[in-house]
């Protein structure tokens, strides 16, 4: 069953991905990427990485590939602009395509492969080793990495994230000469004594 799921999630990813790329309205685009980003989640569900798996959904879905729709469709292009020819293209992505495999070529002989001298040793006895792992959740282990080995880089994560947050209120509050705007304290520190009321005399 695990691995039916794995070649039905794999095709949708595959198909997908070349969806994004070769649709030519963009709307369809963004909605072909969520659909990867979702056949991805599956496959981490299917490895037991559940945190990776939510991470998707919640960060690329939920707040990238909305925004990206949200643009596409308030900017209203031209779908005019995008009939082009992609033969003019092909030579740099065949390049680059060229250059892509032959890093994985070499990636996969020097990591994956065993050495010939650690393939000649030869273990006679078996001993199990389940026994003394304790069981724990991905997310727990991740946790403890993050705030054991890396908490200074996550404070220094949470602090580059404040500040861009804080500039980001300081540039919305940069005035103008001679816009005319509401005036937030005075508006709420009126005395209701001194007001106008609007009566109606019908």
């Amino acid at each position: 069953m695990e691995l039916i799921l794995f070649d039905l999630f794999g095709l949708i990813l595959i198909s997908s991905s070349v969806c994004v790329v070769a649709s030519r309205n963009p709307v369809h685009s963004v909605l072909f990427m969520i659909l990867t980003f979702a056949a991805s989640s599956g496959l981490f569900l299917l490895i037991e990485v559940e945190f990776l798996a939510m991470m998707f959904i919640m960060v690329y879905v939920g707040a990238i590939a909305v925004l990206f729709l949200f643009v596409v469709m308030m900017l209203n292009t031209r779908l005019a602009e995008y009939y082009v020819s992609l033969l003019r293209y092909l030579p740099l992505g065949a390049i680059i395509g060229l250059i892509f495999i032959i890093e994985i070529y070499f990636l996969l002989n020097t990591e994956l492969n065993p050495s010939p001298i650690h393939s000649l040793e030869v273990i006679n006895q078996y001993h199990d080793w389940t026994h003394h792992i304790n069981a724990i959740t991905n997310v727990a282990a991740l946790g403890n990495i993050i705030y054991t080995y890396y908490f200074f880089l996550f404070l220094m994560a949470g602090i580059i994230l404040l500040v861009s947050m804080i500039a980001a209120i300081v540039l919305t509050m940069y005035r103008r000469e001679g816009v005319r705007r509401q005036d937030i304290y005075d508006q709420v520190s009126t005395d209701f004594k001194k007001t106008i009321y609007l009566t109606n005399h019908y």
